[in-house]
C-alpha cells in the first residue's frame, strides 16, 4: 500500500504545540513519509473528509478554551449539522499539551478526541495527555506516545526503506539569499495601517508610549510599571476584561552576541525562498536585515526546547559536543537536559556559547528551523476608554530573578517595556487587542465582587472605570499586596471611588503586621456581607492573579462562606460554586 501524506494539524497559543507538531513532522520525514504541518485555522477543514491520516496536536488555554489559531476549526467541527459518519475514512491520533495545575487539564484534547470519534474517525491510539507539571515535563508522555504512534503508522503503511538517522540533517524550511546594496526601509514596521483596518497579530498598530512610571516604592524588591499608550487613529476598541497583545524585541546586547556567535553581519540583507509549499513569515519584510531578524523575530533569549538540541546534533562533528547533544536528545537524558537548561533557565544564546564547535558549523539557512518566532505576550488592560479616550493602560511586573547562572534572568517583554522611556524620544510598541475571558454584568444593579491581589487588580480597574461611567456603583474589591506603602497599586483611584460611593474596598497587606494576612482571610471575615450579595442580590464573583495558591485558597474561603452563612454542606457548597461558574457568575483569570 502506498503511504498517504501524513497531515499534522496543531492549535498552539505559546508555541509549544507548534514546536511539538514540527518535531513530529521531522520524525515523519526521517521515516520517509510525506508530511504536511499546519496550524488548524490555516487548513481548510472541509477537506478533512478526504484525508486518511492526521495527527492533531493541541494546547488548552484559559479556562478550557482552544488556542486562537484553532478557534475557527473548533466552531466548524462542533456544528450539530455534521453527519455522524462524515470522518469514517480517517485514521487519526490526538496529542494534548496541558498543565495539571489548571482545573480543565487538557480539556481541548479530550473534547476533540471525543468529537472525532462521534464523527466516525478511527483512533490509532488513545489520546495523549502531556503534563507540564511532570518532573520530566511534557516529554514524559510525548516520547512513549510517539513511539506507539510510529508503530501504528508503520504497521498500516510499511516501508521498505530504512529511516534516516537522528543526526542526519533534513532540508531547511527556507534558503537565505543575501543581497548587495539594497536599501531597506527600517520604519516599515512602524507604518500605521491605512483605512478602517482593525489591528491584528499580522497587522499590529504601532502605539506611541505616553508614560512609563514605576509604581512600587524604590526600596521594594519588585519593579512594577504603570504604562500608557496612545491609540489615536488605531480603530482599536475594547471593554473591561479584554487583553492587549504585543510582541517584544530582543536586547541590543543579545542581538550583537547572536551575530558574533554565528559570524553574521547585522547589516547584511537577505530574502527568503521557501523550500516547500509554505509562505515567508508575515513578521519578516522582504528584503530583511540580519539585525531585524535577530531583534524582532527569532526568540534567541528563550529557554530552548528539546528540538533545538536535536537540530544542533545534525551539525556537530566534535565528539565531546556530539556525545552531550545525543544525551540531551534521548528519552533517558531528559532529566539531565532539565538540569542543564530548564531549571537554571539557560537561554538559547548561552547554549550556543557552550557548544562553540557545533555553533561554528550552523548554516544560516537553518536559523528559522533552529529558533522559534518570538511569541506575543498578553496583558490585562487596566483602563477604560470611557474614562481615558484613545488611551490604553497596563500594569506590568518587571520579571527579574536569580538562578545558578551568573547573569540574572530577565523576562523578555517586561524588561523591554521597562526600558522604553518616552522622555528620551518617541517609542512605539506594535500591539493589538483580543477579547478577554472575563465578562461583566450588563444589568445596572448586579453587584460585582472582585478579588485581585498584586497585578491581578488590573482588569478590575478597567471594569470599575467602565461601570462608574455607566452608573453601576455596586462594586467591591478585595486587594492584597505586601505593604500599604510599597506596592498598593492604584490606591488614589480607589480612594476617589470610595469617596464617590462607587466602591467598597477590603485590603490585605501581608507584611505590614506580624501575622501574614491574605485576600482569602478578608473574604472569610466578610462572610455575612458576601452571602447576602451572592444569595440575595445575584452578585458576580471574579478572581484574577497568580495561579499558584491564591485562586484555590479564595475558592475554599468562598465555599466556607456558603457553608457558614448558608448552612450548606461541603458538597452543596461545591455544587453552588459550579452552578455559579456555569451561569457566568463566578469567573477567574489566572496566570503562572
Amino acid at each position: 500500500m502506498s503511504s498517504p501524506t501524513l497531515l499534522i494539524l496543531y492549535g498552539s497559543q505559546t508555541g509549544t504545540a507548534q514546536d511539538t507538531a514540527q518535531r513530529i513532522g521531522r520524525q515523519a520525514q526521517r521515516r520517509r513519509l510525506q508530511v504536511r504541518v499546519s496550524p488548524l485555522d490555516s487548513y481548510n477543514v472541509a477537506n478533512l473528509i478526504s484525508e486518511s491520516l492526521v495527527v492533531f496536536v493541541c494546547a488548552t488555554t484559559g479556562q478550557g478554551d482552544p488556542p486562537d489559531n484553532m478557534k475557527n476549526f473548533w466552531r466548524f467541527l462542533f456544528k450539530k449539522s455534521l453527519p455522524a459518519g462524515s470522518l469514517c475514512q480517517l485514521d487519526c491520533a490526538v496529542l494534548g499539551l496541558g498543565d495539571s495545575s489548571y482545573l480543565k487539564f487538557n480539556f481541548v484534547a479530550k473534547k476533540l478526541h471525543k468529537r472525532l470519534l462521534q464523527l466516525g474517525a478511527s483512533m490509532l491510539l488513545p489520546v495523549g495527555l502531556a503534563d507540564d507539571q511532570h518532573d520530566l515535563g511534557s516529554d514524559a508522555v510525548i516520547d512513549p506516545w510517539l513511539a506507539s504512534l510510529w508503530k501504528c503508522v508503520l504497521a498500516l503503511y510499511p516501508s521498505t526503506m530504512a529511516p534516516l538517522r537522528e543526526d542526519e540533517p533534513l532540508p531547511p524550511k527556507y534558503i537565505f539569499h543575501f543581497l548587495d546594496d539594497v536599501k531597506m526601509k527600517t520604519e516599515d514596521r512602524l507604518t500605521i495601517p491605512g483605512g478602517q483596518t482593525v489591528p491584528s497579530q499580522d497587522h499590529p498598530f504601532p502605539a506611541r508610549l505616553v508614560s512609563n512610571q514605576r509604581v512600587t516604592h524604590p526600596s521594594h524588591f519588585q519593579d512594577v510599571r504603570h504604562i500608557e499608550f496612545d491609540l489615536t487613529g488605531s480603530n482599536i476598541e475594547f471593554t473591561a476584561g479584554d487583553v492587549v497583545m504585543m510582541r517584544p524585541c530582543n536586547t541590543s546586547e543579545d542581538v550583537q552576541e547572536f551575530c558574533e556567535l554565528l559570524r553574521l553581519d547585522p547589516n547584511a540583507q537577505f530574502t527568503l525562498a521557501p523550500t516547500d509549499d509554505i509562505e515567508v513569515p508575515d513578521g519578516l519584510p522582504q528584503p530583511c536585515t540580519v539585525r531585524h531578524l535577530a531583534e524582532s523575530y527569532l526568540d534567541i533569549a528563550a529557554v530552548p526546547r528539546r528540538s533545538f538540541f536535536e537540530l544542533l546534533l545534525t551539525f556537530t562533528t566534535n565528539e565531546l559536543e556530539r556525545e552531550k547533544l545525543m544525551e540531551f536528545c534521548s528519552a533517558q537524558g531528559q532529566d539531565e537536559l532539565l538540569n542543564y537548561c530548564n531549571r537554571p533557565r539557560r537561554t538559547a544564546l548561552e547554549v550556543l556559547a557552550d557548544f562553540p564547535q557545533t555553533t561554528a558549523l550552523v548554516k544560516v539557512d537553518y536559523l528559522l528551523d533552529l529558533f522559534p518566532q518570538i511569541q506575543p505576550r498578553s496583558f490585562s488592560i487596566a483602563s477604560s476608554l470611557l474614562a481615558h479616550p484613545c488611551r490604553l493602560q497596563i500594569l506590568v511586573a518587571v520579571v527579574r530573578y536569580k538562578t545558578k547562572m551568573h547573569k540574572p534572568r530577565a523576562g523578555l517583554c517586561s524588561t523591554w517595556l521597562a526600558s522604553l522611556d518616552p522622555e528620551q524620544g518617541d517609542a512605539f510598541v506594535p500591539l493589538w487587542v483580543k477579547r478577554g475571558t472575563m465578562k461583566f454584568p450588563k444589568e445596572k444593579d448586579t453587584p460585582v465582587i472582585s478579588v485581585g491581589p498584586g497585578t491581578g487588580v488590573a482588569p478590575f480597574r478597567s471594569a470599575f472605570q467602565e461601570r462608574k461611567a455607566q452608573g453601576k456603583t455596586a462594586n467591591m474589591l478585595f486587594f492584597g499586596c505586601r505593604s500599604e506603602f510599597k506596592d498598593f497599586y492604584f490606591s488614589s483611584d480607589w480612594e476617589e471611588m470610595i469617596k464617590a460611593g462607587h466602591l467598597t474596598l477590603f485590603t490585605a497587606f501581608s507584611r505590614d503586621q506580624e501575622d501574614k494576612v491574605y485576600v482569602q482571610h478578608r473574604v472569610k471575615e466578610q462572610s455575612k456581607l458576601l452571602w447576602d450579595l451572592i444569595a440575595n442580590k445575584d452578585a458576580c464573583f471574579y478572581i484574577a492573579g497568580n495561579s499558584k495558591e491564591m485562586p484555590a485558597s479564595v475558592c475554599e474561603a468562598l465555599k466556607g462562606v456558603f457553608q457558614q452563612e448558608g448552612g450548606l454542606s461541603l458538597d452543596e457548597a461545591d455544587q453552588m460554586l459550579v452552578a455559579m461558574e456555569r451561569m457566568g457568575r463566578f469567573q477567574s483569570e489566572t496566570w503562572s
